[in-house]
């Protein structure tokens, strides 16, 4: 008999939008048939969408609407899927194999930037999605090779029921960041495995360069940072200091350089060297004006993040 555990697809949204809409029509078309979807917005507007369960939950954060998936869903396996993201074909059918094994709590796949983005969309996907600008992360955005992980984001992550309940589900104190929280009690505290596949994958709509591209990543830059002090176990780590190591020699390394003319022609080859990495990286999409864009944006998402990186470091508290 095939194992098809019962899914609940859980969709955060503040309200209903063009983007589920579209979600839903990938979703109607997915080859499992033993699954159900709940959408939480802000409230109701008197939208129906057959076949889909709408929870009107007030003014909270997507963590909290995601946390009420313990009183609402009914499936065994819980699919967490961002209202800007959309399912290939067998999503469900490739996650779901892997929960067979009972030490696997959670299964994640690629989040890939879809063809009918924006060029200021795509380009944003191009930065995440380069060695330069992803850095070990690029698995999250295009597919790389199947691997247990220990942190991983929502957009596209599957948990049992179970487990997300004995664990209280996200930590709503943080957003973003409570995915991290959950995937550190997962691995941690309970020991179980998270599996990236990259055959579950789903599509999702990029911010846009330059401004949302930069608050995302100020957002995200602070979270890791205050992580470090808080869940070193998987926020202590060399790649998230770099760009935070990467801004410090571009506003010391003129200042020695006044002292040390040595310290000149390192600070010059060290830029020449990158200019010309990050602009391989462009060159890379095939497309001049999203090359140029992608360059930018590397340098720009690198300087955001490491200030970012270094205020969440500093910071006592953090505001929702």
């Amino acid at each position: 008999m095939k194992y098809a555990p019962f899914v609940s697809v859980v969709i955060p949204v503040k309200a209903i939008n063009e983007y589920i809409h579209e979600g839903l029509a990938y979703i109607r078309e997915l080859d499992y048939s033993n699954f159900e979807v709940l959408i939480f917005p802000d409230k109701d507007d008197g939208v129906i969408l057959p076949g889909v369960r709408i929870i009107p939950t007030g003014n909270v954060g997507p963590a909290e609407k995601r946390d009420l998936a313990i009183k609402y869903a009914c499936g065994e396996i819980l699919a967490f899927l961002d209202d800007d993201a959309f399912p290939r074909r067998d999503w469900l059918n490739k996650a779901v194999r892997h929960f067979k094994e009972p030490a696997v709590a959670a299964v994640g796949g690629p989040a890939i930037t879809p063809e009918n983005d924006t060029t200021l969309q795509k380009a944003s996907g191009a930065v995440f999605a380069s060695r330069l600008g992803g850095g070990n992360l690029t698995y999250r955005y295009v597919p790389e090779k199947l691997k247990e992980v220990d942190d991983y984001p929502s957009v596209n992550l599957f948990v049992r029921k179970n487990i997300f309940e004995f664990l209280g589900g996200f930590d709503t104190e943080f957003w973003p960041g409570e995915d991290t929280k959950l995937c550190l009690d997962i691995t941690k505290k309970l020991g179980m495995k998270i599996i990236y596949d990259p055959e579950v994958v789903v599509w999702h709509h990029r911010r846009e360069l330059f401004l949302p591209h930069m608050r995302q990543v100020l957002n995200y830059a602070v979270h890791r940072g205050y992580f470090v002090k808080h869940f070193p176990e998987t926020s202590l780590r060399l790649n998230y200091f770099i760009p935070s190591i990467f801004v410090s020699g571009l506003v010391l390394g003129p200042i020695i350089g006044f002292w040390l003319p040595i310290a000149r022609y390192l600070y010059g080859g060290v830029l020449v060297f990158y200019g010309c990495a990050v602009m391989l990286e462009g060159l890379r999409t095939k497309e001049l004006k999203l090359g140029v864009l992608t360059t930018v944006g590397i340098f720009v998402t690198h300087v955001v993040y490491g200030v970012g990186f270094m205020v969440g470091i500093f910071s006592r508290s953090l505001k929702r």
